[in-house]
């Protein structure tokens, strides 16, 4: 009898061993990889340290538990108060548009789910992200520290009126839409530095890409897109 009960044992243990290994277990790894190459470089991007920076950040840790599945998806994912996740090409195109170097010290208005800024972490420096929603603040702050990006520093406040004990900024990256160009962010970027930014109201923006030469600002428009305005909570505190 007790020779039939260890068959059975054994049994029941291998068919739950069989059970564990059929769950499907999702390689965010394998779709980072799709991801730069199926949405990135065949839509143009083409800086070898951004696409290696893409390939390298798990977006899935920056998003929502019930969104984990569409990480990378091309599609911006709501991580509540109203904001968003931008898709990936997004956070590639306005990265490259930057041309980051390693010593660079880079402003961000609009920390979000702190993707961007991870992002930013593994090209530049320093990375000094502000966002006005505390509660996406301090989760941002936590998943970075989590993940290991000990060159992002977050803080509360209003963006828009940047971060002038740490300027000057070699690059101001903004990741919410402003009606206009705020101007105590260009008054603290660099000579030299490059800004980029989406300007208008809902449905009607185009990202902008500035250059500070001689004190002054020259822009152009490089992309229409659709990001979400300074609105609710952040339009109470301006």
């Amino acid at each position: 009898m007790r020779r039939i009960w260890q068959w059975l044992i054994i049994a029941v243990l291998a068919v739950a061993g069989c059970g564990q290994q059929a769950v499907p277990v999702t390689d965010f790894a394998a779709q980072r990889q799709r991801m730069v190459t199926e949405q990135l470089k065949a839509r143009g991007i083409r800086d070898d340290r951004v696409l290696a920076a893409m390939d390298k950040v798990p977006r899935e840790e920056f998003v929502p538990q019930d969104s984990r599945a569409a990480s990378y998806t091309d599609q911006p994912l709501p991580i509540g108060y109203g904001q968003t996740i931008s898709q990936p090409y997004i956070v590639a195109f306005m990265t490259e548009q930057l041309r980051p170097s390693s010593s660079d010290r880079v402003l961000e208005i609009g920390t979000g789910s702190g993707y961007q800024a991870a992002v930013l972490a593994g090209l530049v420096a320093e990375v000094y992200s502000i966002e006005i929603i505390e509660p996406l603040a301090k989760t941002a702050e936590a998943t970075l520290q989590r993940l290991g990006y000990k060159n992002v520093h977050v803080k509360v406040a209003d963006g828009y009126k940047g971060w002038p004990e740490n300027a000057p900024f070699d690059a101001v990256i903004v990741t919410c839409a402003p009606d206009h160009v705020p101007q105590p962010l260009v008054g603290q970027m660099k000579e030299g530095g490059r800004m980029i930014i989406p300007v208008g109201g809902p449905g009607e923006q185009e990202l902008y890409l500035l250059e500070k030469k001689n004190g002054q600002l020259k822009q152009r428009a490089v992309l229409p897109v659709r990001f979400v305005p300074m609105a609710g909570e952040a339009t109470k505190r301006q």
